[in-house]
């Protein structure tokens, strides 16, 4: 529900004058509530499995969620499967989710076991918080419990600002997509965890569309039809996505260059041409440098002019491959 605009818990108290507006599973608020949920039954889940994997951070995101995990190993898609299978028996256990507040120094002890966790709490709030970071940047910081519904014993819990669906029953269908290895919050610097993702809707019947959708999609895959239709092809021998254009490719691609020319100057549009390698300095004035380095190819140190010695008269520069058709 909304209790005067702000996304709350349905178990909350509610104020005498506050204006209530009801959220329902299958709008987009009701989605991403729904799907966070159902981040934090895979991250259980998976720790029900492994107790020794460390837990990153697990947004809702279009269509579906997903949540990064320090393990030893990368997820197999066996270990996918065995992953639903648990988290499918805790939905049906209808655990509640149940949300308490709790002081930094609490919070510290309670995830001294988890690392990851403990290096966003303090952020409860600002431009240090990114937009996927879902566990803090509320005015306070609070902990979700998962608490079995006949016991009421605590199954599990985590970091996190919430809100969530009231119980695990109210997630109506689920699935787990794939997994990949993802940078902690974004950066190359940090360590590389593994990310699990996974889908979810109000109904099996939008689960079983939006499956359809993506089989769909698939079977236009631009690099399934450009082998099927002797298109194109990405031989080993050249390297990952580099694309050699066969004859009938050729001309596709040549007809829509032409075509593109034409509309680029019937718009009064002149062109010019720039080579596709530079010095370094280049890269480093725009930024390009600083931001794709790690992802760029390795530079080439190139114009270093020796005497008969074999003593440097002249420093060369190193030159790199434009990472993208800018800055120039």
């Amino acid at each position: 529900m909304r209790i005067d605009g702000e996304l709350r818990d349905l178990h909350l108290p509610i104020e005498a004058g506050q204006a209530i507006e009801a959220v329902t599973i299958d709008s987009p608020d009701g989605l991403m509530v729904m799907r966070h949920s159902t981040a934090h039954v895979l991250a259980q889940a998976v720790q029900d499995i492994n107790p020794s994997a460390k837990l990153g951070i697990g947004p809702p995101i279009d269509n579906g969620f997903y949540y990064d995990f320090d393990v030893e190993t990368p997820f197999t898609p066996d270990d996918l499967k065995a992953i639903e299978k648990r988290m499918e028996q805790i939905v049906k256990q209808g655990q509640r989710f149940t949300r308490r507040v709790v002081s930094d120094e609490a919070a510290r002890e309670e995830l001294a076991h988890e690392p990851y966790k403990l290096e966003l709490i303090g952020l409860k709030g600002g431009a240090d918080v990114d937009s996927d970071v879902m566990e803090v940047g509320g005015a306070e910081l609070t902990m979700y419990d998962n608490v079995n519904a006949k016991t009421g014993e605590r199954e599990w819990f985590d970091l996190c600002r919430g809100p969530h669906v009231p119980t695990t029953r109210l997630i109506p269908a689920f699935k787990l997509m794939r997994s990949a290895a993802a940078y902690w919050r974004g950066s190359e610097k940090n360590p590389q965890l593994q990310r699990i993702y996974g889908t979810a809707w109000a109904s099996r019947d939008d689960l079983k569309a939006h499956l359809t959708f993506l089989e769909e999609a698939e079977k236009r895959d631009h690099r399934r039809l450009g082998t099927e239709l002797d298109l194109f092809s990405f031989p080993d021998e050249i390297g990952s996505g580099l694309a050699v254009f066969h004859p009938k490719g050729g001309i596709i691609r040549r007809v829509m260059e032409d075509y593109s020319r034409k509309q680029h100057e019937a718009a009064n549009y002149e062109f010019v041409y720039s080579p596709h390698l530079t010095k370094s300095i280049l890269f480093e004035k725009s930024g390009h440098l600083d931001w794709y380095s790690e992802g760029m190819y390795p530079p080439m140190d190139l114009d270093t002019e020796y005497d008969a010695d074999g003593q440097v008269k002249r420093q060369g520069a190193q030159y790199y491959m434009k990472p993208m058709n800018c800055p120039f």
